[in-house]
């Protein structure tokens, strides 16, 4: 069973549907306690960094999820799901985030360069990762944010986009995978991602 975590921010019901294309053991969630019966967890969310957090501390997800990621579960983190990996961000103020992920998100302040980062862009490998297999690096992916990792642990990249700066996009460890990009939005590269997530997590 793949659990969608449900935690109030933004429509998860694109994810859900992409995640259908290859498997019918999808589920929403606003409870915790249905990761003992997960073979997998999906973070999406669009909106306030600060928010989120707050929203997974008072529904009563952060302590779980931290343990089931510690543990080698299957997880996949997409937009606010990936920067909500980090420790920090400076979105409306200083947040703490999940904290699995070292590094820090900041909001694009570079002259000239327009925010949000909106539209299809290529990302490119930095290394190899089981739920990268088949797309070829350098696949256009679509992207829709105004925050970024400033920094993150190279180990954990596996794929960094071009806008302004190159900064990381995709970080991977073992069962986990985040994308700042919306593979559920992002046609076959991004399908592809989601169908080897479903193949591994659920085989």
């Amino acid at each position: 069973m793949i659990t969608v975590i449900d935690y109030g921010m933004g429509n998860i019901r694109s994810v859900v549907k992409a995640f259908e294309k290859y498997t019918a053991s999808v589920r929403v969630s606003s409870d915790p306690s249905s990761i003992a019966e997960s073979n997998a967890l999906v973070l999406p969310g669009d909106g306030a960094f600060g928010m989120a957090k707050a929203h997974l501390d008072e529904m009563g997800w952060t302590a779980p999820l931290k343990e089931y990621i510690a543990k080698g579960g299957y997880f996949m983190g997409i937009c606010l799901g990936f920067q909500l990996l980090f420790e920090s961000s400076d979105e409306f103020g200083f947040h703490r985030g999940l904290g699995v992920v070292p590094g820090h998100v900041r909001r694009f302040a570079l002259a000239n360069l327009k925010v949000p980062h909106m539209g299809w862009n290529q990302v490119r490998w930095e290394q190899g990762s089981k739920f990268l297999e088949g797309i070829p690096s350098e696949s256009y992916f679509y992207f829709i944010h105004s925050y970024y990792p400033e920094s993150a642990d190279a180990e954990w990249v596996v794929g960094s986009v071009e806008y302004g700066m190159r900064f990381p996009c995709i970080v991977s460890k073992g069962n986990l995978i985040a994308t700042q990009f919306h593979p559920e939005k992002s046609h076959k590269a991004g399908l592809k991602i989601i169908e080897n997530f479903v193949r591994y997590a659920c085989s």
